[in-house]
């Protein structure tokens, strides 16, 4: 029994990017999307039916951060990922793999795992390829990632190449201690912005490609043009068949910008971050409410969207709540980045079928040329 399929519906012609559907185990996923990302098994500020009202049907969470707290036991206990956080549809968890590289203070990169201390209490912990696989079936998400080695820019050729071989021999030791048939493992392309190095990954991630792949190491810092060189370098050889996921990408240009080059799937922390800061995604561009200039707009964030927070409240009101620290204004804001990003998708899903996603690009950059 397969627990897993993609149909793709519709290549668009001029770019190749894709309509699909992701059939998982707790429901399917129309692509091209975008996933919100519940770092510690919520997404920040945002009610679970709210999330569903808003048009979101996979979610994120954190293998690093829910081992650390409350532990993936305890979830196990509780039924798993979908019971303890009370959602229903598909869940996504990455490997925890970018947080122990950019959160802890590393001891030691070693060929059996990382030995790491905890940003939480310092406490020495090995994170292994086996260990980050067995986390992630405690934690029961249906799509899991390969334990891998983000090699951040700037990098030699050298230094990234041995990270990409380690994350080579990570994935065929996920592969080996994987036991559960109902959840999805992705391997991840890496190689840093060396094209061979890419190419090469991606050659060998194929293998366990079985029901989707990822690619990582991207947007962390280098220009945004060289992710979409690497991106069109890896499109016309990336697996047909199953859905390609861009990891830690979230901001309406680079979801275009992926959707043309092929990506089926996205997540980013950026909608809900900037939410906090005050900052709204609107069809103009971007809106910092907390800016004076919205002391007595009473018109609603975006007069487009039909959210929740645009269909009752104004933007003078949600800069009253940032200046007055009230905790809604996050809330509100973080429901309307999301519901605009997923109209963004659903969008581009439309423009795929009726092939003019160029056009629709180019009209989308011509309103909204800050984002």
């Amino acid at each position: 029994m397969s627990y897993f399929s993609f149909e793709i519906q519709h290549i668009e012609k001029h770019t190749g990017a894709r309509a699909g559907v992701f059939h998982t185990p707790h429901g399917d996923v129309l692509t091209p999307v975008y996933m919100p990302v519940g770092t510690q098994a919520t997404v920040k500020g945002v009610l679970p039916r709210d999330l569903k009202e808003a048009g979101s049907s996979v979610v994120l969470a954190n293998t690093y951060h829910l081992y650390v707290r409350p532990g993936d036991e305890l979830v196990k206990a509780a039924g798993g990922l979908h019971k303890f956080m009370n959602w229903q549809g598909p869940i996504l968890t990455d490997s925890g793999g970018f947080q122990v590289f950019s959160l802890t203070k590393l001891n030691k990169i070693k060929d059996e795992g990382v030995y790491f201390n905890s940003h939480v209490d310092g406490k020495k912990l090995l994170f292994t390829p086996e260990t980050v696989i067995r986390i992630q079936e405690n934690l029961g998400a249906d799509i899991i990632m390969q334990f891998d080695q983000c090699s951040e820019y700037g990098y030699t050729h050298a230094q990234a190449e041995e990270a990409m071989e380690r994350t080579d021999r990570w994935l065929e030791r996920c592969a080996q201690a994987k036991t559960r048939d109902d959840q999805a493992l992705f391997p991840i392309v890496q190689g840093n912005v060396y094209d061979d190095l890419r190419l090469e990954s991606l050659s060998r991630a194929k293998r366990y490609a079985l029901n989707g792949i990822a690619i990582g190491g991207l947007s962390v810092g280098e220009p945004k043009p060289r992710m979409y060189e690497i991106l069109s370098l890896l499109q016309p050889v990336l697996p047909e068949n199953v859905p390609r996921y861009l990891m830690g990408v979230g901001s309406p240009d680079c979801l275009i910008e992926g959707v043309m080059r092929g990506i089926d799937m996205f997540d980013c922390v950026l909608a809900t971050r900037l939410a906090r800061n005050g900052t709204a995604f609107t069809s103009s561009g971007k809106a910092v409410i907390r800016n004076a200039r919205y002391s007595s707009d009473f018109s609603p964030v975006d007069g487009n969207c039909s959210c929740y927070c645009c269909k009752n409240f104004s933007k003078a009101y949600i800069r009253h709540l940032i200046n007055v620290n009230e905790m809604l204004s996050a809330q509100l804001l973080s429901l309307h980045n999301i519901t605009f990003l997923h109209k963004l998708m659903s969008d581009m899903r439309e423009a795929i079928f009726a092939d003019c996603l160029p056009d629709f690009a180019a009209e989308f950059y011509s309103r909204c040329k800050d984002m």
